[in-house]
């Protein structure tokens, strides 16, 4: 199912600038067709922003019906006129959608990461820019060591899981596997591990936002 969708949304045409202004005045004045084909033309992003959570692939076409859903209520708010690209816009409505359907489903309980790190840390913070300043790099780095001590102070099964979806880049399934565990397991252990993290680290982010 979801490869199917995959080639559907790949033979998805970009919109030029023009088009894209052309079909929001459309759908203004209150033209059907050009809500469609707008909305089309964004399922990819859609798509890409499920993907991002590395589910199971039903979870992940639940997600893609929440984010469309996301998408539907931010075309519905978007005010082409005031300059804002659409997809900067409709991504946090998008987002949102998904993480509110996760926060709700009772029977994974699953939480996305990024929510889970928002108000600490984000694993991106923890590795080093091309390009950036040689100040920038080396907070970077520090902050990497900080993480990597956190890790390693985690029981062995919370190490296991964080290193396989975080280092390795693995999907959950794929974590559950090599560990013997069930993929809810995957999502608790992930869960714990992180808010062990979020705590071994509290004092160090607060001094480090503050620069």
């Amino acid at each position: 199912m979801l490869q199917a969708y995959l080639e559907e949304i790949r033979r998805t045409e970009l919109l030029t600038p023009e088009q894209e202004k052309r079909l929001w005045e459309q759908k203004r004045q209150g033209d059907i067709e050009a809500h469609t084909a707008l909305m089309t033309a964004y399922q990819p992003l859609v798509f890409k922003l499920a993907m991002s959570f590395k589910l199971p692939e039903s979870e992940t076409m639940e997600l893609i019906q929440e984010g469309m859903v996301g998408l539907l209520e931010a075309a519905e708010s978007f005010d082409y006129s005031r300059g804002v690209a659409f997809s900067l816009f409709a991504t946090y409505r998008i987002k949102g959608s998904m993480l509110n359907f996760l926060k709700k489903s009772s029977s994974s309980g699953l939480i996305y990461l990024e929510e889970e790190l928002r108000e600490g840390f984000s694993w991106g913070d923890v590795l080093a820019m091309e390009g950036a300043a040689p100040s920038e790099i080396a907070e970077r780095h520090m902050l990497q060591e900080k993480v990597c001590l956190a890790m390693n102070r985690l029981p062995l099964k919370e190490q296991q899981v964080l290193t396989g979806l975080l280092v390795d880049d693995a999907t959950a399934q794929q974590v559950a596997d090599t560990n013997n565990i069930s993929l809810g397991h995957v999502y608790r252990l992930q869960k714990k591990g992180v808010r062990r993290i979020r705590g071994m680290l509290a004092r160090f982010m607060h001094e480090f936002n503050k620069y």
